[in-house]
């Protein structure tokens, strides 16, 4: 409703979103009659707004025709349902699971009656409306077509039989959540098939957190012939938003007909059914028509401190929690992630300030529980939402302690020092009463099984105290609410199971889950220059360490030592597990033209990575919910369905790389070259 208002106020003609009335994200919720019957409900209330009256209106819900579930679009204009169109080309890949509760609509232009509800029927006095794969035609015989998300991206979109059977206006309804660089190809695929087809597309998308992993980036565009018109905003705070462009719809006829061999395939194609509305869009226009611009693209460190900070404000004004609690460890990851929470901040003072977002205003102030309160200074309000806390202990150092201080007083968030000793040796105290004896760690003269014990004790510590405090913290200051736990785990480490189970991995939500580590440096980088904080450089320079052993002359843990694999290989393999879905053969015949290192030494990586991902991928089935943004990310819960339980030797997969490094050796030594010469006609 509040997005139709945006629209009228704007007067435009037309307002787009899929799955709009329910949501995209209900899931299995789209299996209970109470989300049908109340998309009904709320439809109903769109079709008694008076406001929409002279309105084309397109939107986007779950309907049920001849007892098979469609994701369908519907537009209504005058208080009448004019066309139900059902989605064609369903997405079911990545974090997309439409198969599960949709059918595609198989009938290539065919249109047939759907009996519309009693509650529908009350309001426009319909008993039956057109169904299924047509085209609607206004007054002035101006075509518009319709295209859902994902049949942009098919090969053979709807959108091209349609434009050859004369459609002129494409109107996209979609759900297409933000990944890093992905919009550089939404823009470039829009503009091409327009440039290649003719027509003018008018593209929206859901925006904001959905109640699930994914944000919705927004970004609405109007595009004509392949050239950009109009193009809204990727991120932000505000719930709706409204492009406009004024467009002379004769330059789609013009450009279409200078292709004559366009023109002899329309000639004979097979025509779409017409559904007609009364309705003017054409005719004289004295406002001038809207110039050309280039679209604007953010790079991948600005779609960090954006996206997530997003995805975070949205998911704590929708919980009404009191703000968050994060874990900064003096290491780079929670460093990004406290970097992802001021951002937020700025982002929250200036649609207050410079945007008067009064919805902005509203949320700002029942978190807060400050009913008066106006925000105006980025740490001010970091102050109140955010509290950090450095969770020491005798393996620490004075380097990552005086590094979350100085972050922690630039961004402004209220922090606490802990030392958790007291906590640790509790707990061991009380296993070497029941046993009588007292784990050591390696460094003075402990087993691997003790070393590694020690560690996760401490780890987990910190998560028992991290939610205490979480819970607590606001009460011992005189204020109400509780905090929602960041976690700041990246998507290489959890994707080769270097964390401890139940650690600071675990909280209530992940904004850098699904981000590696070398985006997340150059995101940190990037913060540098926008915010200016001092004390950035320093975690630039550091090298990643749990410090969870002691420190000695002689060894100080590193985060690449104790994987085996360097961030960068972790980064190379990730991507070709998921995305090229390789197992480990593959992966060692596809990095063997990717990395320069012997054939045994590159072997030996690629089963070190698949043995700890098999040992440590039970991790993953209690992974924290982290924001999506890239396609490799290992949620167990959505993006990754895989087992759990792996057999670590992985004989066939290594006996096959073994072979194929003997193979190489081989070749090689018989492709060396001989010591014997040849004369120009080949004879010794």
């Amino acid at each position: 409703v509040v997005s139709t208002q945006s629209t009228v106020s704007s007067g435009i003609n037309a307002e787009y979103g899929e799955l709009e009335i329910c949501g995209y994200g209900c899931y299995d919720h789209y299996y209970e009659p109470d989300t049908l019957q109340h998309c009904w409900q709320t439809l109903a209330r769109l079709l008694t707004n008076t406001d929409l009256r002279g309105i084309l209106v397109f939107t986007g819900m779950p309907v049920m025709h001849r007892g098979v579930l469609y994701n369908c679009t519907i537009a209504f204009h005058d208080q009448k349902i004019v066309f139900i169109r059902p989605k064609r080309h369903l997405a079911n890949e990545l974090n997309y699971r439409e198969m599960r509760y949709f059918v595609n609509w198989k009938r290539s232009r065919h249109v047939e009656p759907f009996i519309l509800p009693k509650i529908i029927h009350s309001v426009t006095r319909q008993l039956k409306v057109p169904f299924g794969d047509g085209v609607i035609t206004t007054s002035d015989n101006i075509d518009i077509g319709c295209e859902m998300c994902e049949e942009l991206f098919v090969p053979h979109s709807p959108h091209i039989d349609m434009s050859l059977d004369d459609v002129s206006i494409f109107v996209n309804m979609s759900a297409s959540h933000h990944l890093l660089r992905k919009l550089n190809y939404r823009i470039d695929l829009i503009l091409h098939s327009m440039k290649k087809v003719g027509g003018i597309y008018i593209y929206s998308n859901q925006k904001g957190c959905d109640g699930d992993r994914t944000y919705y980036d927004g970004c609405p565009m109007i595009i004509v012939n392949g050239k950009l018109a109009s193009q809204g905003t990727q991120f932000g705070l505000q719930d709706t938003e409204v492009v406009t462009a004024v467009v002379d719809i004769s330059d789609v006829y013009n450009y279409r007909s200078a292709v004559i061999s366009r023109s002899h395939q329309a000639s004979s194609v097979e025509h779409y059914p017409r559904i007609n509305v009364e309705l003017l869009l054409g005719g004289q226009c004295e406002l001038p028509l809207t110039p050309y611009i280039e679209p604007r693209y953010h790079s991948p460190e600005e779609e960090i401190c954006y996206g997530p900070a997003s995805w975070l404000w949205d998911y704590l004004r929708r919980s009404k929690m009191a703000g968050f609690f994060l874990p900064l460890s003096g290491g780079i990851d929670s460093a990004s992630v406290a970097l992802i929470v001021s951002s937020m901040c700025h982002m929250v003072v200036y649609a207050v300030g410079e945007d008067n977002d009064n919805q902005v205003l509203r949320d700002v102030r029942a978190l807060t529980r400050l009913p008066n309160y106006t925000p105006t200074d980025p740490a001010e309000l970091c102050e109140k939402l955010l509290v950090t806390a450095y969770m020491g202990t005798e393996n620490s150092s004075e380097e990552t302690q005086s590094r979350a201080k100085c972050l922690a007083r630039d961004i402004g968030s209220y922090h606490c020092n802990i030392n958790i000793d007291n906590i640790v040796t509790a707990i061991l105290t009380v296993f070497s009463m029941f046993t009588g004896k007292s784990p050591k760690f390696k460094a003075h003269g402990g087993t691997p099984i003790e070393n590694m014990a020690l560690q996760n004790i401490q780890a987990r510590v910190r998560m028992v105290t991290g939610y205490l405090f979480a819970q607590l913290t606001n009460w011992a200051r005189g204020k109400s609410g509780s905090l929602l736990v960041l976690s700041s785990a990246n998507v290489d480490e959890s994707l080769v199971g270097y964390l401890t189970k139940y650690d600071c991995s675990s909280g209530d939500l992940n904004p850098i889950g699904s981000i590696c580590k070398k985006d997340l440096n150059s995101f940190v980088a990037h913060s540098k220059e926008v915010f200016g904080f001092p004390s950035i450089d320093s975690f630039l320079s550091a090298t990643p360490t749990a410090e969870l052993e002691p420190i000695s002359e002689s060894y100080t843990q590193t985060d690449e030592e104790d994987i085996g694999l360097t961030y960068s290989e972790l980064n190379d393999i990730g991507k070709l597990r998921k995305i090229d879905r390789c197992g480990p053969y593959f992966m060692y015949k596809r990095l063997a033209c990717m990395w320069t290192m012997p054939p045994k030494e590159l072997g030996d990586k690629v089963k070190l990575f698949f043995q700890k991902y098999a040992i440590n991928r039970h991790k993953a089935t209690v992974i924290t919910p982290a924001y999506l943004c890239e396609q490799y990310c290992p949620d167990d819960n959505r993006y990754d369905l895989r087992p759990f339980l792996y057999n670590p030797r992985w004989d066939v997969q290594f006996r096959e790389i073994d072979n194929s490094i003997k193979v190489g050796v081989l070749a090689k030594q018989h492709s060396a070259p001989s010591s014997t010469t040849l004369d120009k006609f080949g004879k010794k």
